[in-house]
């Protein structure tokens, strides 16, 4: 139980292990720190988090997290290769963008579809995805969903949505780069099989 004095600070603690790879250990640390690194650390963190409360939302065309109306990606002439790639969540956005290797435009779906969770195509950004293809003139949508059940699923749905309409590819699955046979699952071994190409 927390006591008088420490109250602000247990709950400040509370909140922070809420945050995904934080525990109450983790969480319980970090506090610390911060609260000892006050200058440096508390004072200016409490400021940015004041700030992106205020300003952040989603790119009201793709969905990524920016603190405009359009984000970046979006604004970019450079970025209009008529490529969009789909992908589930923001996180899985930054990702491809610190690859390095896409040039296009992107399309956040916000969530794939599950039966189990009771999230269907109107839960997610699917409408969304059909009209920019139809209205931005695109030549690609590349599908770089999660290989999960649910991943594939999604993929396969907006795949009968956008057929004929536009070329559909999705992101080879296999070996990873510097990856041994001998610690990959079989369902990573198998796709890696499918996909295997002349060398």
């Amino acid at each position: 139980m927390a006591l008088d004095g420490t109250r602000d600070i247990e709950a400040l603690i509370e909140m922070m292990a809420r945050l995904p790879g934080l525990g109450p250990r983790s969480a319980r640390r970090a506090v610390l720190q911060m609260i000892r690194k006050r200058g440096q650390l508390l004072a200016p963190l409490a400021e940015q988090m004041s700030k992106v409360a205020a300003t952040a939302r989603e790119c009201l065309r793709c969905g990524n997290v920016c603190t405009s109306d359009l984000c970046e990606i979006c604004l970019s002439d450079k970025r209009a290769t008529g490529e969009i790639c789909v992908v589930q969540d923001v996180g899985d956005l930054w990702a491809m963008e610190r690859g390095g290797a896409f040039a296009g435009r992107y399309h956040v779906l916000g969530g794939t579809l599950s039966a189990l969770d009771d999230i269907g195509p109107e839960d997610l950004r699917i409408p969304q995805l059909v009209t920019r293809v139809r209205e931005e003139g695109v030549s690609e949508v590349i599908l770089a969903l999660n290989a999960t059940v649910d991943g594939q699923t999604t993929a396969h749905y907006i795949a009968d949505q956008l057929e004929g309409q536009v070329r559909l590819t999705s992101l080879a699955q296999g070996v990873p780069i510097g990856g041994e046979l001998d610690y990959l699952d079989d369902g990573t071994i198998s796709a890696a099989l499918r996909a295997r190409k002349s060398i």
